[in-house]
């Protein structure tokens, strides 16, 4: 992965993001490459920062297959949905709306075509950014289900949190 374009393009006020970025980056244990990769891009993605998610991409094309990138978009298109609907029926007042049916199709959550750990991890990261109550108590107890670590599931949320003042900070250098 090659995140040096980005470290270097972060302006000097913001010091300590460049200074978490770049622990995070040096030292993303207990995950792998990949997983790491995919939810820094489902995050930036998550932002919609475009120049953001553009440089984070280029940054992890080498790291991710195909199979992975499809599945870190497919994350940021559900959880684009589910975040919002499931924020909404938290909400709002009447309870009823939480116990209607969704309705709404969400099918790749059954295949996303790559390990479901991996995928629940991106729609963390996903979530985290969304703000939705729901969506991120169901991933992270899917992860904890799975035999995933507090510690890691902490890492994911850091990792979101990153990401996101760096989309904040990228929006400002951008539109001088």
């Amino acid at each position: 992965m090659n995140f040096e374009t980005i470290l270097a393009g972060i302006p000097d006020y913001a010091k300590d993001i460049k200074l978490n970025l770049s622990s995070l980056i040096n030292n993303h244990s207990p995950l792998n490459d990949n997983q790491f990769a995919g939810s820094v891009l489902a995050a930036a993605i998550a932002c919609k920062n475009p120049a953001l998610a553009k440089y984070v991409s280029q940054a992890v094309a080498a790291q991710l297959a195909p199979n992975e990138l499809s599945a870190v978009h497919s994350a940021v298109a559900i959880m684009g949905m589910t975040n919002i609907y499931y924020r909404f029926t938290d909400l709002v007042d009447d309870a009823s709306y939480a116990a209607m049916p969704a309705g709404l199709r969400m099918n790749i959550l059954r295949d996303p075509g790559v390990d479901k750990i991996d995928f629940e991890m991106w729609s963390l990261a996903v979530s985290i950014i969304g703000g939705c109550h729901k969506c991120v108590s169901a991933h992270e107890q899917q992860l904890i289900k799975h035999g995933i670590s507090k510690e890691t599931i902490q890492l994911l949320a850091k990792i979101a949190a990153v990401i996101h003042s760096l989309a904040c900070i990228h929006t400002i250098e951008i539109s001088k």
